[in-house]
């Protein structure tokens, strides 16, 4: 499956993106996905899963009750709604995905997006 992530870009502490990650080549409903991210001088760290099915979400205690992870199977998209960002959130943010595990890990990642820039000013 391709992916194709979008929806970075700068914005002020305090507030709100949604990231995008459309999908395609396979059915997508066939695949957990998720997203990471890789902020300045760490290594790649998961953010936020989602069954195939959508029935089942996951989260990193870092993001968790800021952000949302959702999917749209009709649509092959993935959503990363994101708010009260923060300047820590700042990073390089990649779709994942893997029809044999929830992804979370970068272990169990079978497919990678290209990474969307998410900038978050003090």
């Amino acid at each position: 499956v391709q992916l194709q992530a979008s929806g970075g870009g700068l914005v002020q502490a305090g507030g709100s993106l949604r990231l995008s990650c459309a999908a395609s080549g396979r059915t997508f409903s066939r695949y957990s996905v998720g997203w990471f991210r890789q902020r300045p001088g760490k290594e790649r760290e998961f953010v936020a899963a989602i069954t195939s099915s959508g029935g089942r979400t996951y989260y990193a205690d870092s993001v968790k009750g800021r952000f949302t992870i959702s999917r749209d199977n009709a649509k092959n998209t993935m959503y990363l709604q994101m708010n009260d960002l923060k300047p820590s959130d700042t990073a390089v943010y990649y779709c994942a995905a893997s029809g044999d595990s929830v992804v979370l890990t970068t272990r169990l990642v079978e497919f990678w997006g290209q990474g969307t820039l998410v900038t978050v000013s003090s």
